[in-house]
């Protein structure tokens, strides 16, 4: 019996920076990054020479998981999903960046190879910092890797937040816990940033199971969901699925 034919990836297209307006577009990304915008103009401008541009499409694969690491990114526009696949088969979403974030920065240590395969939530603009390149750019500005340390620690925080959500057995202690840690908090109300099957993915579910999560919640009075934005009516209500781990 033949295997089915799966539909190819849409390639990435990578390019140097060829006029002056990418220099100063890139520029101007690098400076609303944490980790660059202490840094002085001339710097910035020597650094925007060093990168290249890569564009993905929506479903676009950015690196996989074992791939040789070229360097980190920065998100110019879009937005970029890093998963693994799990013991199961199943793929599980680590994190998601945005517009100015970086990441894939531990490869300019340790890591030889990316730990987890990145790819595009809709069409997407990155911006990649070759490691080879920017080693001996850190070696002229050691202060860089303070830097490099707070983003590095920001990310790890982020992925003890992901194994929080999971060591609940429950679906609807995992969507409690996520959806109470969204919250500010003045406000009631939550912004889904991402696709529920993105949200699904992150609490290790699949889309039929969160979705029935929501609906409990919603039949018990604690939540209103209009489209991506999320009412939040009893926090109280909800917490009493976190605590009855």
């Amino acid at each position: 019996m033949l295997a089915p034919k799966t539909s190819p990836q849409p390639p990435a297209i990578e390019a140097k920076p060829s006029t002056q307006a990418d220099l100063t577009a890139i520029s101007l990304c690098l400076r609303q990054t944490e980790l660059f915008k202490r840094l002085d103009s001339p710097s910035l401008g020597r650094l925007a020479q060093l990168c290249r541009i890569v564009k993905l499409p929506k479903n676009g694969t950015l690196f996989h998981e074992g791939e040789i690491a070229q360097g980190f990114y920065i998100v110019h526009t879009g937005t970029i999903s890093l998963s693994r696949i799990s013991i199961e088969g199943k793929e599980q979403v680590i994190s998601l960046f945005r517009t100015h974030d970086c990441f894939a920065e531990a490869t300019l240590s340790t890591l030889e190879t990316y730990p987890a395969t990145a790819s595009a939530l809709e069409p997407t603009q990155v911006i990649l910092v070759s490691k080879k390149s920017f080693r001996s750019f850190i070696a002229e500005r050691p202060d860089l890797a303070m830097s490099m340390l707070a983003s590095m620690s920001l990310h790890l925080k982020h992925l003890v937040q992901m194994i929080e959500d999971l060591k609940f057995k429950q679906i609807e202690c995992r969507l409690a816990n996520w959806l109470l840690r969204q919250l500010e908090s003045e406000s009631d109300i939550i912004n889904l940033p991402f696709s529920k099957k993105v949200l699904a993915s992150r609490l290790g579910v699949t889309s039929e199971t969160l979705s029935r999560a929501f609906a409990r919640f919603r039949n018990e009075g604690l939540i209103t969901v209009n489209a991506r934005d999320i009412l939040i009516e009893d926090r109280d209500g909800l917490s009493a699925y976190v605590t009855e781990l």
